[in-house]
């Protein structure tokens, strides 16, 4: 008899943990799909770009930039409230990927935090313009990782892997590696939105499926477009000095005013990590071509190809995290670099008076 009550309480216990189990994600459940349908409140950002390109809920959409700049422009499929509501939101997820303006309305779908280990990667800091970077005159600029253009390639061969992923695929790559964080599941909002807002890009700024235009990727530099001078570090540095420490700080551990990153890390903690294509040591191309295209802020397209490798090989010098694949000691090593050299470096005053080499002729 004792051993069928036991047995019996055991049973009622197992259903109870399984019911609560359940009844939480129902109410988990029930919290993400009001949130779906709660008003989306925007970053000042993301409301002056969504509305240059008419974002509304209606049967058709006709893009206010094409019309403006050919005079023409294509009805196409419209969108429901709900489809508008996610553009909003990942609108916003490039634009505040920290969260940081969402801090004090309680709207944690408007950013990733739960996703990215340090506290300054953000969509917009490579994806720059919201995923949109334009000139002063509307054109779209050549390797400036355009979100909409990105959309387009829709399932894009991907040399490092040898696979075809998809928009979503790479977005959590993006998480892992250059955001120094976590895989977010293919089916999370968060994946969703974003896909959703660059989606709406690739429509508003006329682009077809399946096309490559310039500003999607990055326009990498190869060492055979440079003089064949070599990668050199100290040139690196004194180009870092003269023309990056002002906005990313001396260590390159960024800057920040008010609670808010004005500049990225490119170093330390904060930064992108080991395993990141960003890494000059994993890829020499990629760093250098980002820098050529879009630093510095207002003189983009200035530093000559062996310039922006030169700062690119320095910087991949910096201590940052170790990725996935390195191991734990090299994790252990960088933990210890970025704990130690900091304070050393501040000790010391090292290179605070390098000259910047004469620009190539």
């Amino acid at each position: 008899m004792r051993m069928l009550t036991g047995k019996f309480t055991r049973i009622v216990l197992l259903l109870l943990f399984l019911g609560g189990l359940y009844f939480l994600a129902t109410h988990k459940h029930r919290q993400r799909e009001e949130t779906r349908q709660a008003p989306v409140v925007l970053t000042p950002g993301c409301a002056d770009k969504l509305g240059r390109y008419g974002l509304a809920s209606a049967d058709y959409y006709q893009s206010p930039y094409l019309l403006q700049r050919t005079r023409t422009s294509m009805k196409v499929r419209g969108y429901s409230d709900e489809d508008v509501r996610a553009i909003q939101r990942g609108c916003n997820i490039v634009d505040d990927t920290q969260g940081t303006l969402a801090k004090d309305k309680g709207l944690e779908r408007w950013n990733t935090t739960r996703f990215i280990r340090g506290s300054h990667a953000s969509c917009d800091h490579c994806h720059q313009g919201i995923g949109d970077k334009q000139d002063a005159a509307g054109n779209r600029l050549k390797g400036s990782l355009s979100l909409g253009a990105s959309w387009a390639m829709a399932d894009m061969y991907d040399r490092f892997t040898g696979l075809l992923l998809p928009y979503e695929l790479r977005q959590m790559q993006c998480y892992i590696n250059s955001s120094n964080g976590y895989k977010p599941n293919i089916a999370d909002d968060v994946i969703r939105d974003v896909t959703a807002y660059s989606r709406f890009l690739s429509a508003a700024l006329g682009l077809k499926i399946g096309n490559h235009y310039e500003e999607q990727g990055i326009d990498e530099i190869a060492a055979s477009a440079t003089p064949k001078q070599g990668d050199d570090y100290v040139r690196g540095a004194a180009l870092y000095r003269h023309k990056c420490q002002g906005c990313h700080g001396p260590q390159a551990f960024g800057t920040e005013a008010n609670g808010r990153v004005v500049a990225p890390a490119l170093a330390g903690p904060n930064a992108w990590n080991m395993q990141s294509r960003n890494y000059f040591h994993y890829v020499s191309t990629i760093l250098p071509g980002f820098i050529c295209r879009n630093m510095p802020l207002g003189e983009e397209n200035t530093l000559s190809n062996q310039e922006c490798r030169d700062i690119a090989y320095y910087i991949s010098n910096l201590p940052r995290p170790a990725g996935d694949r390195q191991g734990p000691l090299m994790a252990l090593q960088q933990q210890m670099l970025m704990a130690v050299m900091p304070p050393l470096m501040r000790l010391t005053g090292s290179g605070r008076s390098i000259e910047a080499p004469a620009p190539e002729r």
